[in-house]
């Protein structure tokens, strides 16, 4: 145990000496594989690479590359207006649209980054000018965003499943009702919101409206129906179905909807390939690094002073939320499910917690990080579009609302019956 807070301090070190959430984590691993272990040093690149050599983990790039065909090939925009004509008449009505919007687009890309640069340019402006401000605006847009890595498909149940041996199909179809819960919180407070600043609503759309919209969205929509229908139907795994979903889009983008060009294919692959390296060598870093802390037996020290100490289920699930949402306000939801997972798992289980409700408490903790300062994710991204400073983003106004409603759905999830969390998975598996 004494060796695992050595490691755990020189990350925290190099965390505080401003260096990348890569460099921090492979470093503290250098330093205390060679310093405290008889391990030759070549082991931290074996461990490097075995940590992102599984077949399952190779979805995230097939993801990362569909969300970006989507943005750019007109996909995204469809399903932001028919969400509008939707649920633009209620009181709230265009923050309703934002959140249904972000739990579509979760269901396409299943990343969050993706989703803020997607929702940002198209409604911001629009709801700006309904009145209903730019801290709300921009608070909603970056919290809303976050349930994308919720809703299935997600690059946050793709690795947890990949460093546990959890199945990934159960972790999905376990996604859905989280996801719901937490875009429902956001939603009635904006329906809250909206009735207190009595920010007038939008004329109810007619049935030819919504029916033109419906009928424009239709291709974006089968998104998620070829890409999970073909993990619950049995005719592929996770990872194929991404691949399937890659090629999905890229044939609607051209061929259907023609926003997008063979000239455009390029480009959107070289983005998609930074995202995905940014991604790799963070997980690359965090194996190694979790299985220091294995090695180094701090998963079963724990345990076992937990169970000295006669704690309970609530009370272990409780400081484990805490300490994960701590870790989502420093580094990335990728990075502590890839230290944190290993460790928590064996605690988990042994006070009987199912290894698919663990990992959707974890997914949720990583959605509320992508928006929680000082680091959450979608705050920069949002500052790259908007043009807003970083420091104007992070004020209490703006994100504190959100965060507070993200633990809120985070308690109820954590505290529902494992039945109820488990059940779609069960009945799909009949």
């Amino acid at each position: 145990m004494t060796m695992g807070l050595i490691l755990l301090s020189l990350f925290l070190l190099f965390l505080f000496l401003n260096l990348p959430i890569y460099l921090a984590l492979i470093l503290s691993s250098a330093v205390a594989l060679i310093g405290l272990t008889q391990f030759p040093p070549e082991i931290l690149i074996q461990r490097m690479f075995s940590g992102i050599d599984s077949f399952t983990l190779m979805a995230i790039p097939f993801f990362i590359f569909a969300a970006n065909l989507m943005n750019r090939g007109g996909l995204a925009s469809r399903i932001v207006k028919l969400a509008n004509m939707l649920v633009g008449h209620i009181p709230g009505g265009l923050a309703f649209a934002v959140t249904l919007a972000c739990m579509f687009l979760g269901t396409v890309s299943g990343s969050s980054p993706a989703t803020v640069v997607a929702i940002c340019s198209i409604m911001m402006p629009m709801m700006i000018q309904a009145g209903y401000g730019q801290a709300f605006t921009i608070g909603l847009i970056i919290a809303a965003s976050s349930v994308a890595v919720i809703i299935p498909p997600s690059i946050g149940m793709i690795i947890y499943g990949a460093v546990t041996g959890t199945s990934v199909g159960e972790l999905f179809a376990a996604g859905f009702l989280p996801g719901i819960i937490y875009g429902f919180l956001f939603m009635a407070y904006s329906y809250y919101y909206a009735k207190k600043k009595k920010i007038p609503v939008r004329p109810r759309a007619g049935l030819r409206e919504i029916g033109g919209a419906l009928r424009d969205a239709s291709f974006a929509l089968g998104f998620p129906v070829v890409v999970l229908g073909g993990i619950y139907g049995g005719i592929c795994t996770p990872t194929e179905a991404a691949g399937i979903g890659c090629v999905y889009s890229i044939v609607v983008g051209l061929f259907v909807y023609r926003e997008m060009s063979l000239k455009d294919l390029p480009g959107v692959a070289f983005e998609s390939s930074l995202s995905t390296a940014q991604q790799l060598i963070i997980l690359a870093g965090a194996s190694v690094f979790a299985w220091m802390m294995t090695r180094f037996q701090v998963p079963a020290a724990l345990a076992g002073n937990i169970m000295t100490y006669g704690m309970s289920e609530f009370t272990v699930l409780m400081l484990m939320n805490i300490v994960m949402l701590i870790a989502g306000m420093l580094i990335d939801p990728a990075s502590f499910q890839m230290i944190l997972a290993p460790i928590f798992l064996p605690i988990a289980v042994k006070f009987g917690v199912h290894p698919v409700h663990l990992g959707i408490i974890m997914v949720v903790n990583g959605a509320i990080g992508m928006f929680t300062p000082p680091f959450g994710l979608n705050l920069f991204v949002a500052t790259g579009i908007t043009r807003i400073p970083l420091r104007e983003i992070i004020k209490p106004e703006v994100v504190g609302p959100w965060i507070i409603l993200g633990i809120g759905a985070l308690l109820i999830i954590t505290y529902l019956p494992a039945e109820v969390i488990l059940l779609l998975p069960r009945l799909l598996a009949r």
